[in-house]
């Protein structure tokens, strides 16, 4: 029998030997065959914990990052979303707007979902749950941990991203933009993305702001649009407004705009349909 080597796998053939190994949906020949079975390493209690770290293991990790999701969400009802900086003070105007927003839309009978930290995200999330709301917080591993805020009633944290925006993007019928920095703008220009893309509806999307905002909307329609690497009506998914009510006002109606033009979300909420 071929001795162990580095990593588990026989020494290379030197017979011109093209020995086929199976592992899974996987063929190996060569020194790509490993000296022990699948089954054989998962009951050996020996050695590093490296597998842990493995691509393979990290497919699962980010499974479950969706399982967990879906299950914790799926029953939320109709949301909005709600991004803006972590590093807002309880005492900037900007928190205070925030929380009025989360009240608004709690009002309005839609679920609140934040990023789940401080600053804006904890405004949020107050606002939607002290006006008798759902104030939901899905939260990102950071090397700075955050942690959710004390305002957040339901909340999953996740490793990965993509799979926390995922969430936002399903679960959402429309999205409010505060100030914020790179976190936001990344946020902000996913969903506007697919929306341009028509991989999902043209749903609300409102800058809250207009100092703010304003220099980089003049920046989409004077060189975007006029370098032709996106259309005017690009531009107009974009909406700036300044105060609580206005935000408010122009997500909830154009979101019920949608279910009166007949696009509404599937039971599982997995896609819009048409009615």
């Amino acid at each position: 029998m071929a001795k162990d080597t580095k990593g588990g796998r026989k020494p290379r053939p030197t017979n011109g030997s093209r020995e086929i190994y199976r592992k899974g949906p996987v063929m190996l020949r060569g020194a790509q065959i490993p000296t022990r079975t699948t089954d054989a390493r998962l009951l050996d209690r020996r050695g590093d914990t490296d597998w842990l770290h493995a691509d393979p293991w990290r497919v699962l990790r980010i499974q479950s990052e969706f399982v967990e999701g879906f299950g914790a969400l799926a029953e939320v009802g109709p949301a909005i979303s709600l991004f803006g900086s972590a590093r807002t003070g309880a005492d900037d105007p900007n928190y205070a707007l925030a929380e009025q927003i989360g009240a608004g839309l709690a009002d309005s009978g839609y679920a609140v979902i934040t990023g789940g930290g401080p600053g804006i995200m904890e405004a949020a999330n107050k606002g939607a749950r002290e006006a008798g709301g759902i104030s939901v917080g899905l939260g990102i591993e950071l090397p700075h941990e955050q942690g959710m805020n004390d305002y957040v009633d339901l909340g999953v944290n996740f490793r990965y991203f993509f799979a926390r925006k995922t969430m936002f993007l399903k679960y959402s019928d429309g999205f409010v933009i505060m100030p914020g920095g790179m976190g936001t703008l990344d946020e902000l220009f996913e969903a506007v993305t697919l929306v341009q893309t028509q991989k999902v509806p043209s749903f609300p999307i409102a800058l809250v702001g207009s100092e703010f905002w304003g220099g980089l909307v003049d920046w989409l329609r004077g060189t975007l649009v006029k370098a032709a690497t996106i259309d005017a009506d690009d531009v107009a998914l974009l909406r700036v407004v300044d105060t609580a009510e206005a935000a408010v006002d122009f997500v909830v109606d154009a979101a019920r705009t949608m279910r009166a033009n007949g696009l509404t979300r599937t039971p599982d909420r997995s896609e819009w349909t048409a009615e």
